[in-house]
């Protein structure tokens, strides 16, 4: 389906207004500036403090899928191609490619290539390279592990088992191809129409909702959040581990149809980010 011509539950992607949040969007406009007159100054500095954002956005956004990897170990990884004794195979590979992702998105960024379904299903690949199956429930209830099938939608039902017990059921996957057309016009139709940090947020959220792939789909959707604050010269909201119960209880929030706490949460990421950023640069 061509991607203008999808069309889009409104109920899935309204946008939150609050004194509160127009005070963190104004708040996350003002560091931008400091960042860009910052970065201006230290050209020197920049390529080091943006190494560390990467490391840190690849540690915390696997770690935030069970990832027992530390930003340390990370670091050594990615620098010095050296595993560490006593973690598991599987986490030095999703840190890789998850560090490749980030270099293609941010060839993305620079040239202006629009967000599409292609570009995410490449993000995707990228995220799943080299990984041979995905855990899956079975026709009984039971856990199975299917063929990895990196970019490409689902073929199987996915669905998680939530703290409250409830299980939660994400989009069927013959509604995916349509969603995902839906979630890339809607972004097109808001550039440059609402706050990229909110249009961020939203589109954050309805990945997550939709959860187009087998495997990837957490740290697809914060590569698609932190693709479109790129595009608007914001560095990444990288979400820090340490708040994942935070994080988690914001999209269960998302999920009831109150998106203030997750646009709440996003935005403070965000300027936690920029204000990091500010430190190594200005320290």
């Amino acid at each position: 389906m061509d991607v203008m011509t999808a069309v889009y539950d409104h109920s899935s992607y309204r946008v939150p207004e609050s004194p509160e949040l127009q005070a963190l969007t104004a708040r996350a406009d003002m560091l931008r500036a400091r960042v860009d007159a910052a970065r201006a100054a230290r050209p020197d500095l920049w390529p080091v403090v943006q190494e560390k954002m990467k490391i840190s956005w690849t540690a915390d956004s696997n770690a935030l899928e069970g990832s027992s990897l530390s930003f340390g170990d990370t670091l050594f990884f990615l620098k010095e191609g050296l595993t560490v004794q006593g973690k598991p195979l599987k986490d030095f590979l999703d840190a890789r490619n998850h560090a490749d992702a980030i270099e293609f998105l941010f060839d993305v960024v620079a040239t202006r290539r629009d967000i599409t379904e292609g570009v995410l299903k490449e993000l995707n690949a990228m995220l799943l390279a080299g990984v041979k199956s995905t855990p899956a429930i079975g026709g009984q209830g039971h856990r199975i592990e299917t063929p990895a099938a990196p970019g490409e939608y689902k073929r199987l039902p996915n669905h998680v088992l939530q703290p409250d017990g409830e299980i939660h059921h994400y989009s069927d996957p013959i509604h995916v191809p349509v969603e995902m057309s839906a979630l890339c016009q809607w972004i097109a139709e808001q550039e440059g129409v609402i706050h990229p940090a909110l249009v961020a947020t939203v589109a954050h959220y309805n990945m997550v909702r939709i959860h187009p792939f087998d495997d990837g789909n957490g740290r697809g959707a914060r590569i698609l959040m932190n693709l479109i604050l790129l595009r608007a010269g914001f560095p990444p909201a990288v979400v820090r581990n340490e708040d994942r119960a935070a994080y988690l209880s914001a999209l269960r929030q998302a999920d009831t149809g109150s998106f203030g706490a997750f646009a709440h949460f996003t935005l403070s990421a965000l300027i936690a980010t920029e204000e990091r950023i500010l430190h190594d640069l200005e320290a």
